[in-house]
């Protein structure tokens, strides 16, 4: 037993990978084990994976056929044997305090997740970022389960990413990710927090998310066209009625989240629709949207 597992899930990330795995290789921490799972990369990412098995033993590689972020995360999963469970996006680095500092936070606090800030990575350079609007004093704060879970919409706290924290392995028992759908994270983290006991946030950056046009979600200025707009705004409805659902079950006083909910699909409708050139097809996307969230409000007696 090792007390942190850190997972890697790879896909055609050959030109960032070795910054990655080296910011992990370097921690201050030296307790963990890294479960690399290659999700069928078609460039060199699973030679660079291969040499870092053979340069040090806590690494260690699978290799499957392309099931998506939350297929090689489920994958991880299965072969950790950690206290603790860590994401590091395998284009993505973090501070080589990283560990270090999540686990002092945890002790300090007796959370069962520990969320610590990021700062972006942009064409090489780092950019750190002004968090005193969510943390005034700059300090650690706690909040209950609820309170976390209840953030989720418009992620207040920026905790809704599955990288970027500490998270005790018991949580994740009949826990996996959602398959087949984008935003796995939004769909996926908010389980977890129905299960913890209490959540830690800091404002330290100690992760770099790197943001890169050719990522899995592609460029923010990037215009699609109506068919693949209408496929991640599926994909958003899919995992909100998740979200609410959990809520449910939580026995959390809910009512007026049903309308925070149709709030938060006509703000995504909106950023998605303006991605779309074509006017007709505009009208179409929200004409496909008005209806869902009529739908909904019948469901939800609103």
């Amino acid at each position: 037993m090792v007390k942190v597992s850190i997972g890697v899930p790879v896909y055609n990330v050959e030109e960032y990978l070795r910054a990655c795995l080296d910011s992990i290789m370097n921690q201050t921490f030296k307790d963990f084990e890294v479960i690399m799972v290659d999700d069928g990369s078609t460039d060199n990412s699973f030679n660079i994976c291969q040499e870092y098995v053979t340069r040090d033993n806590r690494f260690k590689l699978f290799h499957q056929e392309n099931k998506g972020n939350g297929g090689a995360r489920n994958t991880c999963v299965k072969h950790m044997h950690g206290d603790y469970i860590v994401w590091i996006d395998s284009d993505d680095r973090v501070k080589l305090n990283y560990l270090e500092r999540l686990l002092e936070i945890q002790k300090e606090t007796n959370a069962q997740i520990v969320n610590s800030m990021f700062f972006r990575i942009e064409r090489g350079i780092e950019y750190y970022l002004d968090y005193t609007p969510i943390y005034p004093e700059l300090k650690t704060i706690e909040i209950s389960n609820l309170d976390a879970l209840k953030s989720v919409l418009f992620d207040k706290y920026l905790i809704i990413e599955l990288w970027g924290a500490l998270i005790d392995s018991n949580l994740y028992k009949g826990c996996f990710c959602s398959q087949g759908v984008r935003f796995e994270d939004l769909g996926s983290k908010f389980k977890l927090y129905t299960r913890t006991n209490k959540v830690a946030l800091s404002p330290e950056q100690l992760y770099g998310y790197r943001q890169r046009e050719d990522g899995t979600m592609g460029s923010t200025n990037q215009k699609k066209n109506y068919m693949k707009e209408l496929e991640i705004m599926k994909d958003v409805l899919v995992n909100l009625e998740r979200y609410i659902y959990y809520m449910e079950i939580m026995n959390a006083d809910i009512g007026d989240f049903y309308s925070v909910a149709i709030d938060f699909v006509s703000t995504n409708s909106m950023y998605r629709v303006n991605k779309i050139n074509n006017e007709e097809d505009k009208q179409k996307f929200l004409n496909y949207v008005d209806k869902y969230k009529e739908k909904l409000k019948r469901y939800w007696n609103i």
